[in-house]
């Protein structure tokens, strides 16, 4: 995913959940180039895919939550 990319979702993500420590950084390992990873505060939370199939584009937030770190 490209930067200015990985910069619009970040800026939608910051809006839509009133928190400006939400970043999206494109994933250097990407070989397909259309993912971002995603973090709060600093710390790792998951990976945004995006999918462009049928000319139509949209994204995909994928996070994991450990039965471990539920409370």
């Amino acid at each position: 995913m490209e930067a200015g990319e990985a910069n619009q979702i970040e800026r939608y993500l910051q809006k839509r959940f009133a928190n400006n420590t939400i970043k999206a950084r494109p994933r250097s390992d990407d070989v397909a180039e259309s993912s971002a990873e995603i973090s709060v505060g600093g710390e790792f939370v998951g990976v945004v895919f995006k999918d462009d199939e049928d000319g139509e584009v949209c994204y995909h937030f994928q996070m994991t939550i450990l039965d471990e770190d539920i409370d």
